[in-house]
């Protein structure tokens, strides 16, 4: 028992020592993600957005959620997107929610394994030089230009860390055997991007910093047809995710005062 006590008492002054933190606080969103604007450049929302049964929430793990559709002009017949985006913080520990996982519970049937791909996404407007260092990776933080679509009034946006690879899966349904349904998906963890699942519980939960917070954003598609279809998925996202990045991280934290703040403590 003396042994366990004094154990416990060492790896608690170890940890406070070393700046680890083990709980991790929770960090508040800027703006509820259903402010994201219906109209994101040339896409337009389609129908109204779904919300989920007190079920599918507690699956989902947190009720700081969007599930929308969007379309060119708001036309479906220029091809639909669904954009799932789920925002967890405050958890000791959570599993990230995926396709591969969660559509193949639903009765789908994967085509294929996985596949990482990069989004070239438009950075034409990109400030890639004159931001703060993130402190986990020595890089700068690139920013971009957001107009308020009430104000009007245009502010800089700090945009996450990394290159924007998304995992792609393809779906079949067994009752629908022209089609399939394709879906990708990307992580936000603590202003740094990551496609893989496992990765970013490395970066939200990294034992230095006090706070934490991982944001899925997934877009899939109905398709028909074969890997030309999937071809369509990639462009219509690429288009898609050069929009609603920056002005998704104007409803995230703002990490680089996070940042700032965990520097001052130190």
């Amino acid at each position: 028992m003396i042994v366990l006590i004094a154990s416990a008492i060492g790896f608690r002054a170890t940890v406070s020592s070393l700046n680890f933190y083990l709980r991790k606080e929770a960090v508040p969103l800027r703006e509820s993600l259903d402010t994201i604007p219906t109209k994101v450049g040339q896409w337009k929302r389609v129908g109204i957005d779904s919300r989920l049964g007190e079920t599918m929430v507690e699956s989902l793990g947190t009720r700081f959620y969007l599930d929308r559709q969007y379309a060119i002009d708001g036309n479906p017949a220029n091809g639909v997107l669904a954009l799932h985006i789920a925002y967890y913080t405050g958890m000791v520990d959570a599993v990230p929610h995926v396709p591969e996982r969660c559509w193949g519970a639903a009765g789908f049937q994967m085509v294929n394994q996985p596949v990482k791909r990069l989004i070239s996404i438009d950075r034409s407007k990109w400030d890639l030089v004159s931001g703060p260092t993130n402190m986990a990776t020595g890089e700068i933080y690139p920013s971009a230009p957001v107009v308020d679509p009430v104000t009007r009034r245009e502010e800089s946006v700090y945009l996450p860390i990394g290159e924007t690879e998304m995992s792609v899966t393809v779906f079949q349904d067994d009752a629908k055997p022209d089609f399939r349904l394709v879906g990708g998906y990307l992580f936000i963890a603590n202003a740094r991007l990551t496609s893989s699942p496992y990765v970013v519980k490395t970066y939200a939960f990294d034992l230095t910093s006090r706070y934490s917070y991982y944001c899925k954003v997934q877009c899939s598609m109905v398709v028909k047809g074969g890997d030309q279809q999937v071809e369509k998925w990639a462009e219509l996202t690429t288009d898609f995710l050069s929009e609603l990045l920056p002005t998704l991280m104007r409803r995230l934290p703002d990490w680089t005062l996070i940042e700032a703040s965990q520097s001052k403590e130190l």
